[in-house]
């Protein structure tokens, strides 16, 4: 029997090793339970997978990033082998593994409920307690479907193989090339016990999944199209170990206590009533103050840095967006067109940039004018389906901070470096500062342009985003139609992940619109134009501070800053002339004057969340103080008013956290 010459990567090692022919990657690994899996020539391979002669075969730790994916895959087979296994007469759809966890669509005659899921889950742990093996089998397009006959989408899948989207995870299923089946075999006898149709690759045995939990479950159209019918997925989560598990169900239950629509509703901020409809929100009075607050700030902010405010109209004809392109690259994405004026159709607007065009372009243009920065709170109307409208965060109407820059490409660089650092101070005093950059470039299939003019864009944005010593991702694909862009991401307080501003490179719209200005040598010249919204918009940049803070917002945005809480009625006149002194120095405060007792009226206002209290009794009166209570409990008496009043209005001046 000959040897196989192989090497081992483990970076920044490697090792070559001879082995004798037959080895698997798990003989190779020498029994290793931390490694899942093995990336062969880029390529993910089962642990079954035997070397061959110059393979360079490196480990997929369970906890990477792909054996994550592998174990959540695995755990999705397990789930559909349960569910099969109660409701006989379940169809199966796809099963990825997502962001945390994985999900499985199934065709049932009735939606499956909480009581279902813990049925299902029950079985599982039974599946995974016999040790089911995993065993991979290439199988012929025929073959595969005549095993699969009962399975209407399968054999839908089987006819995409080589085309499916990874968008709606078919690829999980199905790849260019072959075709393969996986076998649940038990683990005493062989004998098969289940079968998918699926890529992989798969842990060895069920027995590897070490801790689950299903989620929920919920309806979803087959392959994401509203034209199919409509199945019910069921999303759970798994992890290499129990402990990490219970740290994620942890996570959950802190998120869902931050949920912005959770909050939005206790703190009377928001709704988005069913009357005006899904994804289209109204701000309360104290919400209202939140938003003017945070906007006013803004406004100061760009008017120092040299920006000019435009207003434009929420409604255009449709041929401003087919001279944009929007029409050609973003209609699904558009509200349906208006019928007026003799049959022009009418659009509600779904970005300002096109408009802010026209602003550009209403006179001649001098190269002494650039840059020129123009900035609009502008409200945008997005059709974005029923599944993905969340709250605040995925809307179908949001006021964008938008602004656009138009410079010379003399000017690019250095605009996009001070713009830069302009967006992520300016972030940083809303109380995010844990960042990273994401640079998104061309998608093959999607754009507009010359090859150079994107070249010369991307690089761009990487040297300026390079210069904020800050991580930098890349982000294959993920531009928009006309240029590249840089994201900023956030971590909030519980260390999720928000993309925030973006910028973006625009050669190509300055062209379509004939934008020029004059140049000094009295050339007509073409500018450079910079896509920037901030917040990304009011609405999501709102719910996000809302989930970061917990509902608990530093003193400047509190919507109330101050409650004077009397220890009896006889008290409020003074409060009221405490409130007075506060409100002179435009601090928003209120005095509580209501039939509740004082420890109710602290109980309240401290399920309010407002940052300050300050009581009042006869000793209090008699000094000319208060006693001040702070929003986490702690408490100094006899604090004189005017000093009381000067540390307010100064943490609010500085925007401090208490």
């Amino acid at each position: 029997m000959s040897d196989a010459r192989v090497i081992i990567k483990r970076d920044p090692e490697r090792e070559e090793r001879l082995v004798a022919t037959g080895t698997t990657a798990a003989e190779l690994f020498g029994g290793d339970r931390s490694v899942v899996a093995a990336r062969v020539a880029g390529r993910l391979k089962d642990l079954a997978y035997v070397v061959v002669d110059g393979d360079e075969v490196e480990p997929v730790a369970m906890d990477s990033e792909d054996g994550l994916n592998i174990l959540r895959h695995s755990a999705a087979h397990v789930m559909a082998q349960a569910v099969q296994e109660l409701f006989p007469e379940a169809k199966l759809g796809i099963g990825p593994p997502i962001k945390d966890g994985f999900y499985y669509d199934f065709d049932v005659e009735t939606p499956f409920t909480p009581d279902d899921l813990k049925r299902i889950e029950k079985k599982m742990q039974e599946i995974v307690k016999q040790g089911q093996r995993f065993s991979r089998r290439v199988v012929a397009d025929d073959d595969a479907r005549t095993e699969l006959a009962a399975e209407p989408y399968k054999l839908e899948l089987i006819g995409l193989k080589g085309s499916a989207s990874s968008d709606d995870g078919a690829n999980v299923e199905v790849g260019a090339g072959e075709l393969t089946i996986y076998d649940n075999l038990d683990a005493k006898t062989g004998d098969l016990c289940w079968k998918d149709l699926c890529r992989g690759p798969h842990l060895p045995t069920t027995r590897n999944i070490p801790a689950f939990r299903l989620m929920r479950s919920a309806a979803a159209y087959w392959r994401g199209s509203e034209k199919n019918k409509q199945l019910q997925r069921i999303y759970g989560t798994a992890w290499p170990s129990k402990d990490a598990l219970k740290a994620h169900l942890s996570f959950l239950e802190e998120a869902e206590k931050r949920d912005h629509r959770k909050l939005g509703n206790e703190l009377d901020l928001f709704s988005i009533p069913e009357e005006i409809g899904s994804g289209l929100a109204v701000f309360h009075p104290k919400g209202g103050i939140i938003r003017r607050v945070m906007e006013d700030y803004s406004r100061r902010r760009h008017e120092e840095a040299g920006y000019e405010f435009v207003y434009t109209p929420h409604a255009t004809k449709g041929k401003l967006f087919e001279l944009s392109g929007h029409l050609d690259w973003y209609a699904d994405g558009m509200y349906p067109p208006m019928q007026l004026d003799e049959g022009v159709d009418y659009y509600l607007k779904p970005m300002n940039c096109p408009m802010h065009n026209l602003i550009y372009r209403a006179r001649g243009r001098s190269y002494r004018e650039l840059p020129l920065r123009l900035f609009e709170f502008g409200t945008v109307y997005r059709y974005e389906k029923s599944g993905v409208v969340h709250g605040l965060t995925r809307a179908r109407g949001f006021t964008q901070d938008d602004a656009h820059i138009y410079c010379t490409k003399e000017q690019m660089a250095g605009e996009l470096d001070s713009l830069l650092t302009f967006v992520l101070n300016l972030l940083r005093d809303y109380g995010l500062d844990d960042f990273y950059l994401e640079l998104s470039t061309k998608d093959p299939e999607k754009y507009i342009g010359s090859d150079e003019d994107w070249e010369e864009a991307t690089e761009t944005l990487r040297a300026a985003a390079e210069k904020q010593s800050l991580d930098l991702v890349m982000d294959p694909g993920g531009a928009a139609f006309y240029g590249p862009k840089i994201s900023v991401q956030a971590k909030d307080a519980i260390g999720r992940t928000w993309q925030m501003s973006t910028i973006q490179v625009d050669f190509q719209l300055p062209q379509r619109f004939d934008l020029e200005y004059q140049g000094s040598d009295g050339t007509r010249q073409r500018p450079v134009m910079i896509h920037r919204a901030l917040f990304g918009s009011i609405e999501r940049f709102f719910a996000v501070l809302l989930e970061h803070y917990a509902g608990a917002f530093p003193a400047w945005l509190a919507p109330v800053q101050v409650v004077g809480i009397p220890i009896t009625d006889a008290h409020v006149p003074y409060l009221q002339e405490v409130a007075a002194k506060l409100r002179a120095q435009g601090i928003r405060v209120e005095v509580d004057m209501s039939d509740d007792r004082m420890q109710k009226k602290i109980r309240n206002a401290q399920k309010s969340k407002i940052p300050y209290m300050l009581l009042a009794g006869d000793e209090d009166v008699s000094q000319g103080a208060v006693s001040f209570r702070y929003r986490n409990g702690e408490q100094k008496n006899g604090i004189p008013v005017d000093d009381a009043v000067a540390e307010i209005a100064k943490a609010v001046a500085d925007r401090v956290q208490v």
